[in-house]
């Protein structure tokens, strides 16, 4: 695959399926470049995921994330976003953190926060713990050599702590990311024009009860667009 093609990988739970396909819309309708969208999804994975799922996980890609690296055959840059997210940019425009900090082996929104909520959607519960969402979004530099020990087999057996923490990486690995690429809808008050990238952490608007959510009325319009068809 070209280079100049962005390669993005959405995680994918079956629970929430319109929401993986209409941030693949919101990502398909505004982006300057061509794309290359993959869906993380756990039964497309049988020949090199066999982890045992976490009685913690609250979707069905909390670790097969890590595989991007391994999936990219560890070449160029590749993009992971959780389903649960709605782009209101161009996404291209997240490469621009490459230039102006060059090197690093991810970009991720560093975020520092104790969630406000015990359970989030289908009663989940909402854990805390150091470096919570830093990877809900990620740009990998997927040649980068710290990267090139994310194997299957290390996916398939790493602790979650070394994966969501990315203990793999030196501190000074890791570049970061403007919070606007990843902000935390009811974690973060006040939003901004300049959000870029919606995350409804708690609950996407999809569900019944987190249906007037902040931005809940651009998730709506997005999937309008996304169910569209012309008629005669």
């Amino acid at each position: 695959m070209r280079n100049d093609i962005i390669k993005i990988f959405i995680g994918y739970d079956p629970v929430e399926s319109v929401a993986w396909h209409t941030l693949t819309h919101s990502i398909l309708r505004q982006s300057s470049k061509p794309v290359a969208i993959v869906p993380i999804n756990l039964a497309n994975l049988n020949d090199i995921y066999s982890r045992t799922r976490d009685a913690k996980q609250s979707n069905e890609f909390s670790f097969t994330r890590f595989l991007v690296p391994y999936l990219s055959d560890y070449n160029g840059f590749s993009i992971f976003l959780d389903c649960d997210m709605l782009l209101r940019t161009d996404i291209n425009q997240i490469f621009d953190v490459i230039n102006s900090d060059p090197g690093k082996a991810i970009y991720v929104v560093k975020h520092d926060y104790t969630p406000k909520n015990s359970i989030k959607y289908l009663n989940n519960i909402q854990y805390a713990y150091p470096r919570k969402n830093w990877s809900s979004v990620v740009l990998w530099n997927c040649a980068h050599p710290s990267n090139k020990m994310i194997t299957p087999d290390y996916v398939n057996t790493a602790d979650a702590i070394s994966l969501h923490r990315f203990t793999w990486l030196k501190d000074e690995e890791i570049g970061s990311l403007d919070v606007n690429w990843n902000w935390l809808v009811g974690e973060y008050e006040n939003p901004n024009k300049d959000v870029k990238n919606i995350h409804w952490t708690v609950g996407g608007p999809y569900f019944k009860e987190f249906d007037t959510a902040d931005f809940s009325r651009e998730w709506f319009e997005e999937y309008s667009r996304m169910t569209f068809c012309k008629q005669k």
